[in-house]
């Protein structure tokens, strides 16, 4: 198993939208084999996937048109992060633009990519508690429907069929596992 990863040689543009950049990579790796492979480049540093909770139980939800699968998808609050704002930052700005509250305490969980193999995406997943009123105007074309769900009824969550996007239900499982003390944090 290799111990190090590979060199990077150079990387180059190969296409370009106000949304995806695609890039080439030259690589060599430990064994001395030299591959070109290519990758969808993210701009920015990423985004949040917000798990807040209402209660020790009830976490909010947003149901958002998704144009990647031309339908509503009902999912935790999402964002790109803007600017030099931190990952508590930006997380506590979608939640008060999408869901309308705002969090006194945020801790992130952990980070979560999108096809590792061939994305530089990441979606950094932050839990909110202790939550309080407030609404930021955001960027959506029309308000979005905050769904409250019980997380001891996830299995009934992700059986749904407008509940499909995977970094969502990751950070739910995250946050619930993390929240019944079956996972810590390192």
């Amino acid at each position: 198993m290799p111990s190090k990863p590979p060199i990077i040689h150079a990387t180059r543009d190969i296409t370009s939208s106000s949304y995806l950049r695609a890039e080439q990579v030259d690589l060599e790796f430990s064994n001395g084999e030299r591959r070109t492979y290519e990758r969808l480049r993210a701009g920015g540093r990423g985004a949040a996937f917000v798990v807040p909770m209402l209660d020790a139980d009830t976490v909010l939800l947003v149901r958002e048109y998704s144009v990647g699968v031309n339908r509503y998808e009902l999912g935790v609050p999402k964002g790109k992060l803007d600017g030099d704002e931190t990952i508590e930052q930006g997380a506590n700005r979608e939640l008060k633009e999408e869901v309308g509250y705002g969090a006194h305490d945020l801790r992130l969980l952990g980070t979560l990519t999108l096809s590792p193999a061939y994305m530089t995406h990441v979606a950094h997943v932050v839990l909110a508690q202790n939550l309080y009123p407030e609404r930021l105007p955001g960027d959506e074309p029309e308000e979005l429907e905050v769904v409250p769900w019980k997380l001891s009824e996830l299995h009934t969550l992700i059986a749904r069929d407008d509940v499909s996007e995977g970094r969502s239900i990751a950070a739910l499982f995250m946050a619930r596992e993390y929240l019944a003390g079956r996972w810590t944090l390192s």
